[in-house]
């Protein structure tokens, strides 16, 4: 979801949930702590340089049960963050602790965002001889690097 998308949600809601992938809540009291714009800069496994820029929200969890931020507290932020950060049209990541910061995409369904799981992936698969149709988890034994492929 972009930032421009979460801004029009916002205005037409008075509450936000948040659930994790495993479908269990945030808890209500949670906040956005931090509005990032995130940039990596990266070459993947086949030697092609790389950017990917998104809007990082770290969504923070303590027992301070009454510090809650309303949709419109939330825009309010976002539109300070936009003056210093070119975010319109950003994919926004989620931060939010699990055993270690979790990283999680986010939609939105009935009145709630979603955290959507984030995956590893080969940006690569062609030079590395990697077919879509390949799950590297169970076959991770099958496709072992091979130091004949460019991409190890």
């Amino acid at each position: 979801m972009t930032i421009d998308k979460f801004k029009e949600i916002l205005s037409g809601i008075k509450q936000m949930i948040f659930v994790l992938p495993n479908g269990s809540y945030v808890p209500p009291h949670s906040h956005i702590t931090e509005i990032g714009y995130s940039i990596k800069n990266f070459i993947d496994c086949g030697g092609t340089l790389r950017k990917q820029s998104n809007a990082v929200f770290q969504l923070w969890s303590a027992d301070d049960y009454d510090h809650r931020l309303d949709p419109k507290k939330v825009v309010e932020i976002i539109e300070v963050a936009e003056q210093d950060f070119e975010l319109g049209g950003l994919e926004i990541e989620i931060e939010h602790q699990s055993e270690t910061i979790g990283r999680y995409g986010i939609s939105y369904d009935v009145g709630r965002f979603i955290l959507t799981p984030t995956k590893t992936d080969c940006l690569a698969k062609k030079k590395c001889g990697i077919t879509d149709k390949t799950d590297p988890i169970s076959h991770s034994s099958q496709n072992a690097c091979n130091p004949s492929l460019e991409c190890c």
